[in-house]
């Protein structure tokens, strides 16, 4: 059971790091006046999503849900549901985030960098009360 925990947390920090850095990619991109500038933002993009992001985003979900198998939460406590919720919202934006990255990778961008500016700030709002809840389940 430690492996299965230690691969969740490993993962769903390589998850996060994504979610941290794609929107501050974004932020760039969109202040990106040159062509050669706005190629290479959509190659680190794509790179970021697929090679990192979305393996971390699917080992943390395999491994949070064969951890939670194992210590048989069931839907009982309340701060694990709680946690799904947050996690059903950490999806929803992974999913935002790639269809805005598809905006970029068309040239059909519609939003300034002070908008990527806010959305960079949206995992930190989930990570800390994700974070409160498994370790401290209050609830």
């Amino acid at each position: 059971m430690p492996w299965i925990k230690a691969l969740h947390i490993i993962f769903m920090v390589t998850w996060f790091a994504g979610l941290f850095y794609l929107p501050r990619l974004f932020v760039y991109h969109a202040m990106s006046r040159d062509r050669t500038g706005r190629e290479r933002f959509k190659v680190m993009e794509r790179k970021l999503f697929y090679g990192i992001m979305t393996p971390g985003g699917i080992l943390t979900l395999v491994f949070g849900t064969w951890s939670w198998i194992l210590r048989d939460y069931g839907f009982a406590a309340g701060w694990l549901n709680l946690k799904l919720v947050l996690v059903l919202v950490l999806i929803a934006y992974h999913i935002y985030c790639g269809k805005l990255m598809n905006n970029f990778k068309h040239d059909r961008n519609r939003h300034g960098h002070v908008f990527y500016r806010w959305l960079n700030e949206v995992p930190v709002l989930i990570l800390i009360p994700v974070v409160i809840l498994a370790v401290v389940k209050p609830v």
